[in-house]
């Protein structure tokens, strides 16, 4: 089984900066999140086997504290959407053109010098392919960013035509997928705070 989580919260995102890459540390609302997360876990029986984090550093600290006796691996490819020269930006006055995309994310190409949202799910399916008998065996978790993980929701899921890209998804909600031998399950929102 698989199990994805977003970071815990960062003092970028309460100001609302578009901090895609920054590397952010949890502050401590994200802290008491991520605790939350460990708590909601263990009242469900739920351990992991191995964990894998994105490389930045609220990801990596949000791993540690769900997973304080368990192998944690550093995975470039969770890492959070390339925002390129829009990283670092005030959400609450945004240029025209990434309010066109972020206004529909489905129909609107990402503006230059970002990442596209195929590269963010070809990235993530790639991995997940590679992991897949691995997560047939054992409970990994991965700890990653909220267009990152969207990103993996919509390789998991086929059908969604892009919904995920519109849906809100909180700092440290966590999303499930069972295995089954030659593919994943659909994954499924398990709990958030």
């Amino acid at each position: 089984m698989i199990y994805i989580i977003r970071h815990g919260q960062t003092a970028k995102n309460r100001t609302g900066t578009l901090q895609g890459r920054s590397n952010a540390p949890l502050d401590e609302s994200g802290i008491a999140q991520a605790r939350a997360a460990a708590g909601w876990f263990s009242a469900e029986g739920i351990h992991f086997d191995k964990v894998y984090t994105s490389p930045l550093i609220r990801a990596e600290e949000t791993a540690r504290i769900l997973a304080k006796d368990v192998e944690i691996v550093t995975e470039e490819r969770l890492i959070e959407m390339d925002y390129g020269p829009y990283e670092g930006m005030d959400l609450h006055h945004l240029p025209p053109e990434l309010m066109v995309f972020f206004s529909d994310f489905v129909h609107n190409p990402a503006p230059h010098g970002m990442e596209s949202l195929s590269s963010v799910v070809s990235r993530l399916g790639t991995f997940l392919t590679e992991i897949l008998e691995e997560a047939y065996k054992y409970n990994l978790l991965l700890s990653t960013h909220a267009i990152a993980m969207k990103g993996a929701l919509e390789y998991l899921t086929p059908a969604s035509e892009g919904r995920y890209w519109s849906k809100y998804i909180g700092n440290c909600s966590v999303y499930g997928a069972g295995v089954l031998e030659n593919g994943y399950e659909i994954p499924r929102e398990l709990w958030h705070p």
